[in-house]
């Protein structure tokens, strides 16, 4: 075949391919191949006409066979990505990738539409596939071709815009080279946009800043986005809103971050992170009930905010509020076990608060809670303080030899920590080795003088070491006072104050007052409570008593507060109120159905009320619950010679006179009194003999 021939065989095939005529054109192209074997548009024809015949393994080796021949041309390129686009096999869209990158290097030089419209199809393929860092490299390389071709603004915006679109979804699965394209494309929106300010720009900066949020690394850019935005909408709370939250997160607490807190609450005083921020300046001046109140106001509008819980925490502890810091210690660790909160920055500040809470309420359950707490701090064991906080929930648990081995390792180890001694000191107070735990505190307040519980510590070493110690003023005295200045909230510090006064100094209205005190920082510390009521009414200041046992009675759940019942209701008693004083005893004894004592002062109640049967029921129940009870016993027969039960009255006196011979009131008339009851009750029935 002459090379006229072949000329003619492939006009032939290309003429049958616009016919649709696919097998006459395969025919022409095989003659061809036949003299010529490494024709391209041979090759070409026959990719093609296979394609159409749906043959694509044909196809697919025509195209490549001919690529073989002549690799930048442009046909066969341009047919093998047909090929693939028709194609619904999922394995093929990594070779369409590499084919439409082939297309961009040959249109380049070239017809710069079609280049575009490459570019645009393998941006796509891209997408599909969530390769996004190919997204935006490949989409750059498309703007660049754009700015070189002198495109407007606006276009160059849109494009910007759409490359935001397609990487919004990358930062689920951030890498390091994808997260820089996206801020830098915002950006250049910012930049690019034409209402400046305006509604859009508006809600691309919150997006620009949202989008911030979620790269750590990213802090100074995200400061200067929301100062930006800021000077932008100077009464938008968004943007300062973002930075105080950014600060609070990040435990920057500057005089601009206070700044931040105190600009965000005069524009909107509602907002949630500016109360978080007053709430924290609080905190670091000391306000703690301040503190409190602020920060649980602001979490309640502004809940997902780990750093603002554990600032919480921190305050609840400080008031020793314990059970209730515990619970923000959860609240911290809840909200960074969340996708929205990746960083663990406040985690083991979180489980370490959480422990030291727990070891401070004291008893083997919180103990056991404070040391799987610890057991999950990283690196928990290189850490000498951690280490003395295991120390103490072993000694809560009961564990002395285990917490005794910690306190010996941490002493040689860590000579200088105060937490080492005072372990130490700990330990020694539970065995009552008193001088030796001395010492130890000596020792941890020489290191850390202004932890109030080693001054209390060695204040409760020197009351019970000794009669000498106790009534030194230079020791327990000095020790408590110390506590109590370092930390006002230190209840017990206030409660031993007041044993000193009363019981040493012999001051009831000083130890009144520090009763009083003890119970306001803890109302559930009855021992101060008692206190505070019994030397009010010593000193008789009834007003103060009853103001005490008024407010613990009101806010007391059924069945608690019994002592506050129970003096209550014996003052009722006592001042001719039989029927407050019933409500208010029958109240203690749903705390505590066996206190004798308090079943009979109820029936003493019941019968000043003049309600004698149950009056009767009371005093039985008295001495049923404790025998040796002899007032109840003789309350009883009293109240069965009143009802005219004579013959139960008068068994129930020679009970009596059996246990006590010499019991004054069963002699002095009631027993012949009942008989000559009976007797008259005989002869008005006309029963003479009897």
């Amino acid at each position: 075949m002459s090379n006229k021939e072949v000329k003619a065989a492939l006009k032939n095939a290309r003429d049958a391919i616009r016919n649709k005529e696919y097998k006459e054109a395969l025919k022409h192209c095989k003659a061809v191949l036949k003299q010529e074997k490494n024709n391209y548009n041979a090759w070409v024809f026959i990719g093609l006409a296979a394609a159409e015949l749906e043959q694509p393994d044909q196809a697919k080796g025509a195209y490549k066979k001919a690529i073989e021949l002549e690799p930048n041309q442009l046909l066969a390129w341009q047919g093998l990505a047909n090929l693939y686009e028709k194609s619904n096999q999922i394995d093929v869209k990594g070779d369409l990738a590499d084919v439409y990158q082939k297309l961009l290097e040959l249109y380049e030089s070239g017809d710069k539409q079609k280049w575009c419209d490459v570019c645009n199809k393998l941006v796509e393929l891209y997408h599909q596939e969530k390769k996004y860092l190919e997204v935006a490299e490949t989409w750059q390389k498309l703007i660049r071709m754009k700015q070189e071709e002198g495109a407007e603004k606006a276009e160059l915006h849109q494009l910007w815009k759409k490359m935001i679109q397609l990487l919004k979804d990358s930062t689920r699965n951030q890498d390091n080279k994808t997260g820089p394209l996206l801020l830098t494309a915002f950006e250049h929106v910012l930049d690019s946009a034409d209402t400046v300010p305006g509604e859009d720009h508006q809600n691309l900066y919150k997006d620009f800043i949202q989008y911030l949020l979620k790269f750590p690394h990213e802090a100074a850019r995200l400061e200067k986005a929301c100062h930006d935005m800021m000077a932008l909408y100077p009464t938008v709370t968004y943007p300062l809103e973002v930075l105080c939250l950014h600060f609070i997160h990040s435990g920057i607490l500057s005089e601009k971050t206070l700044q931040c807190f105190s600009r965000l609450l005069e524009m909107d005083e509602s907002s949630g992170p500016g109360i978080i921020g007053f709430g924290i300046k609080c905190l670091k001046e000391k306000k703690y009930k301040e503190a409190v109140k602020s920060l649980t106001e602001g979490l309640q509008k502004t809940n997902q905010c780990p750093a603002a819980w554990y600032y919480l925490a921190e305050a609840q502890m400080k008031i020793h509020e314990h059970r209730n810091a515990v619970l923000s210690c959860n609240q911290v660790l809840e909200a960074l076990g969340t996708p929205e909160c990746p960083n663990l920055q406040w985690k083991k500040l979180a489980l370490q608060l959480k422990a030291e809470t727990l070891i401070k309420i004291a008893n083997a359950d919180a103990a056991e809670e404070a040391s799987k707490a610890l057991q999950q701090i990283v690196d928990a064991s290189s850490d000498p303080v951690v280490s003395a906080l295991k120390g103490q929930a072993y000694l809560n648990k009961g564990l002395v030899d285990q917490a005794s081995k910690i306190s010996q390792e941490l002493l040689l180890s860590h000579p200088d920590l105060a937490e080492a001694h005072a372990l130490e000191g700990f330990i020694h107070y539970s065995q009552k080795n008193y001088e030796q735990a001395e010492k130890s505190f000596l020792n941890a307040i020489e290191r850390k003088a202004e932890t109030a519980e080693y001054h209390q510590y060695l204040g409760l070493t020197y009351w019970f070491m000794s009669d000498e110690t106790r009534k030194d003023k230079g020791k327990a005295l000095t020790q408590f006072l110390k506590a109590a200045k370092l930390d006002s909230y230190l209840g017990s510090a206030f409660c031993y104050l007041g044993n000193y006064y009363r019981d040493i100094a012999g001051d009831k209205s000083r130890a009144r007052g520090c009763y009083k005190k003890a119970f306001e920082l803890d109302e559930t510390d009855e021992e101060s409570g008692t206190a505070a009521v019994n030397l009010s009414v010593e000193l008789g200041d009834m007003d103060t008593a009853l103001s005490i046992l008024n407010e613990v009675t009101e806010k007391a759940r059924p069945g608690t507060a019994k002592w506050a019942w129970l003096h209550r209701g014996l003052y009722y008693l006592r001042t001719g109120q039989p029927s407050q004083a019933v409500a208010d005893l029958q109240a203690a004894l749903r705390a505590d159905p066996k206190d004798s004592n308090c079943w009979e002062s109820l029936g003493e109640a019941y019968l000043n009320r003049g309600s004698y049967s149950t009056a009767l029921k009371s005093f039985r129940k008295a001495s049923e619950l404790n025998p040796g009870l002899i007032y109840s016993i003789y309350r009883a027969a009293a109240l069965e010679q009143i009802l005219g039960k004579y013959e139960n009255a008068i068994a129930t006196y020679q009970e009596i006179l059996k246990k006590t011979e010499d019991y004054v009131p069963a002699l002095k008339g009631r027993l012949g009194e009942c008989y000559l009851m009976l007797a008259r009750s005989a002869l008005d029935n006309y029963l003479d003999r009897k």
